[in-house]
C-alpha cells in the first residue's frame, strides 16, 4: 500500500509541475544564485536525449516498470518513487510522444549542467537511491 500511496503522490507532483510550468510565464529564469535555472525544452529521445526510437523506449518502460514492481517489498517508498516518476515520463511521452523537462543546473561540475531534468527524473533517481540502499545487519 506505501509503494502505491507513493507512486500516486509522486505521479500527481510530477503532474502537477509540468502543468503549472507548462502554462507560466516563470517558465524561464535561474535561482539560488544562478545555481538553479528553469529552461523549457521537450526531450524527444529517451534519458539524456539519446535518440532511441518511441517504440523501443515505450516497450523498455513498460518492462522495467514491470520488473520493479517486484521489488516494493524490498524498498516501498524507493519503488513508489520510481513507479510514479516513471509512469509520469511514460504518460508524457505516449500523450505528447515526448517528455517536458525544465530544471537545469549550469555551475554543475563536468556535463552534468548541459542536461535539463524535470521532477519525475529525480524521483526515479531518489528512488533508485532508496533501492540500492543495504540495510545494516543488526
Amino acid at each position: 500500500m506505501l509503494t502505491i500511496l507513493t507512486a500516486l503522490t509522486t505521479l500527481g507532483g510530477c503532474t502537477a509541475a509540468r502543468w503549472y510550468l507548462n502554462r507560466t510565464s516563470r517558465r524561464d529564469g535561474e535561482y539560488a544564485g544562478g545555481r538553479v535555472k528553469l529552461r523549457a525544452l521537450w526531450n524527444e529521445g529517451a534519458a539524456f536525449g539519446l535518440g532511441i526510437r518511441f517504440e523501443a523506449v515505450v516497450a523498455a518502460s513498460f518492462a522495467a516498470l514491470g520488473a520493479l514492481w517486484t521489488q516494493r517489498k524490498r524498498s516501498p517508498v524507493g519503488v513508489g518513487l520510481i513507479l510514479g516518476g516513471g509512469i509520469s515520463n511514460l504518460l508524457e511521452r505516449l500523450r505528447q510522444g515526448k517528455v517536458y523537462d525544465y530544471i537545469q543546473f549550469p555551475k554543475a561540475p563536468g556535463r552534468i549542467k548541459q542536461y535539463i531534468f524535470n521532477l519525475a527524473d529525480f524521483a526515479i533517481l531518489l528512488g533508485g537511491l532508496c533501492l540500492s540502499a543495504r540495510k545494516k545487519k543488526r
